[in-house]
C-alpha cells in the first residue's frame, strides 16, 4: 500500500482507545490522524487529556494530536469506535451515513440485522451484510462492522474448528472475566481483592445471542441463527488482563480428543491465508501443560491475538470439555476491529 489510509479513533481516552492508538503506532496500512472524546478535552492536546494506562507512555505519533468533540467533523476515512453503549448507536449510524467505515467495539449496533458481527476466521461470508445495509439505508459508501464481546471472541474462534468439523449440540460456558473488561478504573479494588463477582451485567445474554449470530450462514438478505444452544455463566476475577473460559460442549459428530486437538492446531483462515497484518499466524495456540492456559503465562500469546486452548479432555456429561484464555483488549475489542478493517480493504470495501 503506497498511502497509509487516515483513520480516526472514538473514545480515544478511554481503555480500549487507548488500545487502539497503542495497536495502531507502526500499522503498515492505517495511520492514526483523529482522536474524539467528550466535548470536555476538545481542543486540547492528547497528551493533556488521557490518563494513559495500557503501556509505558503515550505514543510520540498521538501526542500532539487535538482532540476533537463527538459532533466536530471528521476527515478520516476509516473510523474506529469504542463509544460508551447509548453514545455509539446513534453516532456510528451519523458517522456511517456521511460515508465513513465504522469498525465499532461497541455492543450498541451488533445485534442489528444488516450489521455484520465479525470474526474473520469465522465468518468472511457475513460480509455480503454490507450490501444489504447499504441498500437498506441508503448508502454508498459507509458502512458499519462490529466485532463482538471480548469473551465471545475468544469462545467463538475455538469453537468454530469444532462446529466446522464435528458440530455442536450444547455449549456450556463459565467465563473468569479479568478486571480491565469493565475499563478503568474498573472495579473497586475492595469488590475484587480476595474475591469472585459472579455477575456481569448483560455479558451472559451478549455471549448467548452474538454465538448464535456469528456461527449462522447467510440466507438472502439476513443471518439465519446457528441451531446451537449456549448457556454461559460469567464472573468477574482478580485477573488483571486476560479473560479465562471453561467450556464443555456435546457434538454432533463423535470425535476423539486427539481429533479435536488437531482441528484446534490445524486451524487457518482468510486472515492468515491473506496474510492481513495483525492475523496471528496461529488464531489457536494449544498448550500441552496439564496446567495452562494461565492469564500471566499465555494472554499475549502472537501479540494477544490468539485464543489459547489447554486441558482438552473427555466430559462425562457431554462429549469434551477445555479452557479458552484470550487478550480481552487486544483480540478481545482493538485489535479485532483493526482486522476487520484490514479484511475489508484486502477485500475491497475500502480503497
Amino acid at each position: 500500500m503506497a498511502e497509509k489510509l487516515s483513520v480516526a479513533v472514538l473514545g480515544a481516552t478511554g481503555s480500549v482507545g487507548q488500545r487502539f492508538i497503542q495497536l495502531l503506532q507502526r500499522h503498515p496500512w492505517f495511520e492514526v490522524n483523529e482522536l474524539v472524546a467528550s466535548d470536555r478535552s476538545s481542543g486540547q492536546k492528547y497528551s493533556d487529556v488521557c490518563d494513559w494506562r495500557v503501556s509505558d507512555a503515550i505514543p510520540e505519533s498521538a501526542r500532539e494530536i487535538r482532540v476533537k468533540g463527538l459532533q466536530d467533523k471528521l476527515d478520516s476515512q476509516i473510523v474506529f469506535s469504542s463509544l460508551p453503549g447509548g453514545l455509539a448507536s446513534t453516532i456510528e449510524i451519523e458517522l456511517a451515513a456521511q460515508g465513513k467505515q465504522v469498525f465499532t467495539n461497541a455492543s450498541d449496533n451488533r445485534m442489528i440485522p444488516d450489521v455484520p458481527l465479525m470474526i474473520p476466521e469465522v465468518n468472511k461470508e457475513h460480509l455480503a451484510l454490507i450490501d444489504v445495509q447499504r441498500q437498506n439505508r441508503g448508502w454508498d459508501r459507509g458502512l458499519v462492522v462490529a466485532n463482538p464481546n471480548c469473551s465471545t471472541i475468544h469462545l467463538v474462534l475455538a469453537l468454530k474448528p469444532i462446529w466446522e468439523q464435528f458440530g455442536i449440540e450444547l455449549a456450556m460456558v463459565t467465563t473468569l472475566q479479568a478486571v480491565s473488561g469493565a475499563g478503568y478504573p474498573g472495579v473497586p479494588s475492595l469488590d475484587m481483592v480476595d474475591n469472585i463477582v459472579p455477575y456481569i451485567g448483560g455479558e451472559e445474554e451478549k455471549i448467548e445471542s452474538e454465538t448464535l449470530k456469528l456461527l449462522g450462514t447467510m440466507s438472502g438478505d439476513h443471518i439465519a441463527s446457528a441451531a446451537i444452544t449456549v448457556s454461559t455463566q460469567c464472573t468477574r476475577v482478580p485477573v488483571r488482563d486476560g479473560h479465562t473460559e471453561s467450556v464443555s460442549l456435546k457434538l454432533r459428530k463423535p470425535a476423539g480428543i486427539e481429533q479435536i486437538i488437531d482441528s484446534f492446531r490445524s486451524f487457518q483462515a482468510s486472515p492468515q491465508k491473506l496474510g492481513l497484518p495483525s492475523a496471528p499466524a496461529n488464531p489457536i495456540v494449544v498448550r500441552d501443560q496439564a496446567d495452562r492456559p494461565q492469564p500471566v503465562l499465555d494472554r499475549d500469546a502472537e501479540s494477544g491475538m490468539a485464543s489459547v486452548v489447554g486441558r482438552v479432555r473427555e466430559c462425562s456429561i457431554f462429549d469434551v470439555k477445555f479452557m479458552v484464555l484470550g487478550h480481552n483488549t487486544i483480540r478481545g475489542a482493538a485489535g479485532a476491529s483493526i482486522l476487520n478493517a484490514e479484511l475489508l480493504v484486502k477485500e475491497g470495501f475500502i480503497s
